[in-house]
């Protein structure tokens, strides 16, 4: 017998999770990065070689998935995965402090404290979404996925805004405080958030009992399955080659704030709470996609998010001129902010169409396609870390001059949203009937609509 749908109550405490999953990693990807590269003076290199290790190690994604499809419970998967996020960003905070008196051994630290946060979203993400896919009802899968994610957007905000105010003036010890806080409360929040939400275990899928062994050769017949599905296979490469263009400026944006336009750490920090911010309101703008309010259509998922990769490039390309000609006078915090409105756009509108494509293709395969796409997008942010970095130290040795190198790196992930634009047109839809009256969120209810078929 399947377990009853998630009502909205359940949905949100959900979303505080994946908040506080956001609230960690937010330190550990960007605050971090920053320190290394601008307090300390090292190459923007190993920051990005860190931040791809914890995205290399969530190739266990689809593992992970397909043990939340088998598994009579995700709720240990979630708790299990947070409490090593938790620990890990403390450590990551720790070996970065301790890389200004001894390099090697703290190097050493971050990078198992890295592959431990790596570890942890993926055992946690994964199967928070594999626990939405299988428990929401379908007319509400793409509402949830936008309330959930705009409630990550804001733990990214609020963390990186307070944060930001403590940090300063820096000094390493403040750094493990904060990050120590931080953690502490993520943990807390994520357990009460939890508390009794999933109810009594439920018969495993592919009428596997429970506790039997995930073998080798179950998963890979599984993935096989999952990858022959169209539809399945489209939206991975859609989203490889998106958040490959999302994730190049993800750790050098912070630096260049730093470098070009003089921005303390605490304000670089309070930047990206901008950004986030931004990305917010994209989201939330987004979430009318396919709505008809007063005889006026929203659009479809499919047209926000090409137009949210489109408006991606335009805010890149306005960054890219600021590295070029403008800086210092150049706008920043309005162009970030406009990059975070249209990341928003696209992003909400992607993960309502995945959310919706979870439960399409084969039965007891959610937690398998959510992998793979986690997967696809940890291999193109691994990706997008080092050659955003690489890119960004080897033109400033060509070219001489910082601005011009960041504004190179900027230029690119342009060009590469105008191909998402391209991917994300052809991707089909399966057809969703909209949600209405006591089971529309007020403001998200538009991304369950119906998608118009290639």
């Amino acid at each position: 017998m399947s377990a009853p749908g998630l009502p909205w109550s359940g949905i949100v405490r959900l979303g505080w999770v994946q908040a506080m999953l956001g609230a960690v990693v937010v330190l550990t990807t960007s605050t971090l990065n920053r320190v290394m590269v601008v307090e300390l003076a090292l190459p923007a290199l190993l920051p990005g070689l860190l931040v791809a290790l914890h995205y290399a190690v969530q190739l266990s994604r689809p593992r992970m998935g397909f043990g939340a499809d088998l598994s009579a419970r995700r709720t240990p998967w979630i708790v299990g995965g947070m409490a090593m996020l938790a620990v890990s960003g403390v450590g990551a905070a720790a070996a970065v402090a301790w890389m200004d008196t001894r390099p090697l051994a703290g190097m050493a630290l971050a990078t198992l404290s890295f592959t431990g946060v790596g570890l942890g979203v993926s055992a946690a993400g994964t199967s928070l979404l594999t626990l939405l896919a299988k428990r929401v009802d379908a007319p509400r899968r793409a509402a949830a996925a936008a309330t959930v994610w705009v409630m990550m957007i804001m733990g990214f905000a609020v963390t990186a805004g307070v944060a930001g105010r403590f940090l300063d003036p820096y000094t390493p010890q403040r750094l493990v405080a904060v990050s120590a806080a931080v953690s502490a409360i993520a943990i807390v929040v994520s357990l009460l958030a939890l508390w009794r939400l999933e109810g009594r275990a439920q018969e495993p899928a592919d009428g596997a009992a429970p506790g039997e062994p995930m073998t080798v050769t179950r998963f890979k017949q599984a993935l096989a399955e999952v990858w022959a599905e169209p539809n399945a296979r489209r939206f991975t490469v859609f989203v490889f080659v998106a958040m490959l263009a999302y994730s190049a400026q993800d750790l050098i944006l912070e630096p260049f704030a730093g470098v070009m336009f003089g921005f303390t750490p605490g304000e670089t920090t309070q930047l990206s709470g901008v950004q986030h911010g931004g990305t917010l309101t994209g989201m939330l703008l987004a979430s009318l996609a396919g709505r008809r309010l007063l005889g006026v259509s929203f659009g479809s998922l499919r047209a926000w998010t090409v137009c949210g990769c489109v408006a991606s490039c335009a805010a890149l390309a306005g960054l890219a001129f600021a590295g070029f000609v403008a800086a210092p006078s150049w706008p920043l915090r309005g162009n970030v902010f406009l990059l975070g409105v249209a990341n928003g756009a696209f992003s909400i509108a992607a993960i309502g169409s995945m959310i919706a494509l979870a439960g399409h293709g084969r039965a007891s395969r959610e937690g398998t396609r959510m992998g793979l796409w986690g997967a696809a997008q940890a291999i193109a942010f691994a990706g997008g870390g080092v050659i955003g970095t690489a890119l960004a130290d080897a033109a400033r040795l060509v070219l001489g001059a910082p601005g011009p190198a960041y504004a190179l790196v900027f230029a690119l992930e342009a060009l590469l949203f105008i191909v998402s634009a391209r991917l994300a047109a052809a991707i089909s839809l399966p057809t969703i009937s909209p949600v209405t009256g006591a089971d529309a969120l007020p403001v998200m209810a538009g991304v369950s609509t119906a998608e118009e078929r290639s």
